[in-house]
């Protein structure tokens, strides 16, 4: 495949750009479309229970959760007379607005205190914007500008779940242009540096235009058949333009290497496609399968993510296989033109480099190095033991933000919980009106429970095991022909472990008839049933993936282990950070300010994990992949791993540092969660580029000596037939039990 694909480049490089360009450009049509045929959600449970309340509520008694609310203040009162008119007036034309239920205020629902402050200074409206999650985005973004701020003498500040995704959303947009704006120039000047060269530095960025476009227009295809996130977008720009950097510094490399030991260039492109091509596709691979593994989890958020990842993981591997040959012949010596910097170049052979001696000082002091290595990585990971995760509120939010500004107030202000009850569905239980004394005993029961409010149903409201209030024209909205519902408002934070005991609570209770729930407290308590659920699961299908990919790149037993205990290291400082940082609050400085929670948002760890491990094995296939070149080529364990580092020791950490600056732009975001996702990717990287492959790899590998490549009888067999194979330039050596072998044919070779 190789030879043939060198043909093609080397005789016809403007054929093959000219072709990709087109490609390009088909591709385009469908990538300008994804915007508009992607969800700004996808958060919750597939198939959830609480969808299927919700669901209910809005077919059937059409209700929904309260996920607007609206802060009034005027500092006369709110009850002063002006106020009153003014909040009267205000809750009535929202009333009338299209699409908006249930609308309550403090004025037209009797004053009750729940729904006024204890200064006595603001009040609340809520209601109920109808739709899906993109519907109700559109109806707030029309709201708000037209009832916030100085009106008929009140501030109003609109808030609530509509409001707090909508501001995230907004602020997310406007993170992610700056983010582009900052990014692509801070890349190409990195590129320059490693490069020496503008042109030089041009092929990555080419490469990543490539791939990004060919994967939006692959994923504007999956539109047609399936929901997808509007995060693809973000994985094709920033993960096709990471990997584009890895695989294309990785051949040029190559080719340089090639080229300094005095091969003419279709000499050298030819080795660079049978080497560092093989290397790259094997790569593309181990990325996607990782990324891949997030299909357990059943999200949409997830879903879109890993099919995004997979192709652009793909497509960055195949425009790199096409684009940076063809550049490379179609441009000759003006690869170098625009040189800015004047690089000495190490010799191919050389064991002067710094990674050689840094490799030979590491493994003539294995044990302590080893010892060092582990123990910083394990005291970085320590605050990991604390971690806690929650659903993402308005807390994740800019402190200017107005949902957060509402969200703060009614928090410390209010005791009223009313904008995110415990909704709980009946179904099929015959006329309601026939079944009042069922209703109202089962409301009895679950307003008796710790951490219950007050209970609102068809026959009254109850609190602490008995009727508080009797049925008003406002309760008939809890019946149907065949249905009813009961809201459960919380005394706690609907995020809290408590809030997780009352849903449990509920559904531990005797029900008189089936029921369902639905609301922010059943959506947390799913979300993390689901998670932790389908965790062991994609652990597992993780590793075992993992261990067979890299056992046939190295022909291994060992180093498939070593690699994946290793990444979990890195993963476990990563952790620790994170936690440090943003579950508990320190170094906001650095970071830029945000929200304390106490928790870190749920989708945070899973990403940073699933994203991390992924390039850290990019980054482990890439050096195992050389050492094992340099072994076969000497048959000397410690020899290829310093001269395995040495090669693409500096390619490795240009990369490492490339890709590490493309995710920390992100630091910049106003979003908390952005700014962890940030942070997380970025160390990963940054730690696993230097410790692990620095300092502990080769630690390790000093200390299996042979066994790093032993191998027996059956399963030597089966990586010859196989295992991943390429043609040496010197004599193939192996060990088995100690003794040589040659477990592959003596022409194997990975680069």
């Amino acid at each position: 495949m190789f030879d043939r694909l060198a043909g093609v480049v080397l005789h016809k490089p403007r054929a093959v750009l000219l072709t990709t360009l087109v490609l390009v450009l088909l591709a385009s049509g469908g990538a300008a479309f994804l915007t508009s045929r992607v969800t700004l959600g996808g958060y919750d449970k597939n198939g959830s229970e609480a969808a299927a309340a919700a669901a209910a509520l809005q077919g059937t008694f059409e209700q929904g959760d309260p996920n607007l609310v609206v802060l009034v203040s005027d500092p006369r009162g709110v009850d002063d007379a002006a106020a009153t008119t003014a909040g009267t007036a205000l809750a009535s034309r929202l009333a009338g607005e299209e699409g908006l239920r249930n609308v309550t205020s403090y004025w037209t629902a009797g004053k009750p205190a729940a729904m006024r402050n204890e200064a006595g200074d603001k009040a609340l409206i809520v209601g109920t914007i109808e739709g899906d999650f993109d519907q109700v985005l559109d109806r707030i973004k029309a709201l708000a500008p037209a009832y916030s701020g100085e009106r008929d003498g009140v501030d109003v500040k609109f808030g609530g779940a509509a409001m707090t995704w909508e501001e995230n959303i907004t602020t997310t947009t406007k993170d992610i242009t700056t983010a582009e704006t900052l990014i692509f120039p801070l890349v190409l000047i990195g590129l320059v540096l490693v490069f020496g060269s503008v042109f030089a530095a041009l092929v990555p960025l080419a490469v990543a235009a490539v791939a990004a476009v060919l994967a939006m227009g692959v994923m504007f295809l999956f539109t047609l058949f399936s929901e997808q996130s509007v995060f693809v977008q973000n994985i094709a720009t920033f993960l096709g333009l990471g990997l584009a950097i890895d695989y294309s510094l990785l051949m040029v490399s190559r080719y340089r290497e090639e080229r300094r030991r005095g091969k003419d260039t279709p000499a050298a492109i030819r080795t660079m496609l049978h080497t560092s091509g093989r290397t790259v596709i094997f790569s593309a691979i181990t990325v996607a399968v990782a990324v891949g593994t997030l299909l357990v989890f059943p999200f949409t958020i997830f879903d879109s993510m890993a099919w995004a990842a997979i192709a652009t993981a793909l497509l960055a591997a195949a425009a790199s296989l096409v684009v940076v040959p063809a550049l490379l012949v179609w441009m000759g010596p003006r690869i170098d033109k625009w040189q800015l910097l004047k690089r000495k170049d190490t010799p191919a052979d050389s064991a002067n480099g710094f990674w050689h001696r840094l490799a030979t000082f590491v493994m003539r002091r294995p044990v302590p190095v080893a010892l060092a290595s582990v123990a910083v990585l394990l005291l970085l990971g320590i605050p990991a033991l604390g971690l806690k995760l929650r659903l993402p509120d308005e807390q994740i939010l800019p402190a200017g933000a107005q949902a957060a500004q509402v969200a703060t107030a009614v928090r410390t202000e209010f005791t009223s919980r009313d904008q995110d009850p415990v909704q709980v569905v009946a179904q099929g239980i015959g006329a309601p009106a026939s079944r009042t004394q069922d209703i109202t005993a089962y409301a009895q029961r679950l307003s008796a429970l710790p951490d219950v409010a007050r209970v609102d149903a068809l026959t009254g409201s109850y609190a602490g095991g008995s009727q508080v209030a009797a049925p008003t024209d406002l309760n008939q909205r809890f019946g149907g022909s065949d249905a009813t519902f009961l809201t459960v408002v919380p005394s706690v934070d609907p995020h809290s472990p408590e809030a997780d005991d009352l849903v449990r609570a509920i559904r531990d209770t005797d029900a008189p008839f089936g029921v369902i729930l639905g609301g922010t407290p059943a959506v947390s308590v799913e979300t993390f049933d689901a998670v932790y659920g389908a965790l062991p699961v994609f652990l597992v299908i993780l590793a075992l993936a993992m261990f067979v990919l890299l056992f046939l790149l190295t022909g291994s037993l060992l180093l498939p282990v070593v690699a994946m205990v290793l990444s979990l290291l890195s993963l476990t400082a990563t952790f620790g950070a994170l936690v440090f940082v943003f579950q508990e609050g320190n170094l906001r400085g650095l970071v830029g300010d945000f929200v304390v929670t106490g928790a870190i948002t749920w989708t945070v760890p899973i990403l940073v994990f699933a994203l991390a491990f992924a390039l850290s094995m990019d980054y482990q296939v890439f050096l195992l992949s050389r050492i094992r070149e340099e072994w076969e080529r000497r048959g000397d364990n410690n020899a290829a791993v310093a001269m395995g580092l040495e090669r693409i020791g500096r390619v490795i950490t240009a990369a490492a540092a490339l890709l590490a600056l493309v995710f920390f732009v992100w630091i910049t975001s106003g979003i908390s969660y952005m700014k962890a996702l940030s942070l997380g990717i970025a160390l990963a990287i940054l730690m696993d580029a230097t410790i692990i492959r620095g300092a502990l790899l080769p630690a390790i590998m000093r200390l299996a000596g042979r066994a790093n490549w032993w191998l027996p009888g059956p399963l030597a067999s089966f990586h010859r037939r196989f295992g991943l194979h390429e043609h040496s330039e010197g004599p193939a050596a192996r060990a088995a039990d100690g003794a040589p072998v040659t477990a592959g044919r003596p022409s194997a070779d990975m680069s």
